[in-house]
């Protein structure tokens, strides 16, 4: 079975925020933010997975809904790491562009879906 952009993605991406979460811990000692950021970034690819068991057409929108949702979170705990100087532009810049990327990949998703729920 051919394997799913976006679940590859969201995979990676949840990978790339545990280990930004393990470095943010040991060498910024920065816990509270961090935390945040590592709830919100892990769940999205969590919710891509529940959606693959969806009980419906709408069942499935909702649950990517929600990971739309918590990587618009994550977008804000990023900015506001960004702005207490715990991360540096080229980390934000960089870690954003990957969620931006999800969050294109989700619409479509959710756009593709809804119109097969409407006809």
């Amino acid at each position: 079975m051919k394997e799913s952009i976006l679940k590859s993605n969201s995979l990676a991406f949840a990978i790339r925020i545990v280990n930004f979460y393990k470095y943010q811990c040991e060498n910024k000692k920065e816990f509270v933010l961090s935390k945040q950021l590592l709830r919100s970034g892990t769940s999205i690819g969590a919710m891509v997975r529940e959606s693959e068991h969806a009980e419906s057409k709408v069942d499935f929108v909702h649950k990517l809904s929600i990971a739309q949702k918590e990587i618009n979170e994550t977008l804000y705990w990023l900015e506001l790491l960004f702005e207490t100087k715990y991360i540096t532009l080229k980390e934000y810049e960089s870690i954003s562009a990957d969620a931006v990327e999800l969050i294109k990949l989700l619409n479509s998703s959710i756009k593709t879906a809804k119109t097969t729920i409407n006809h």
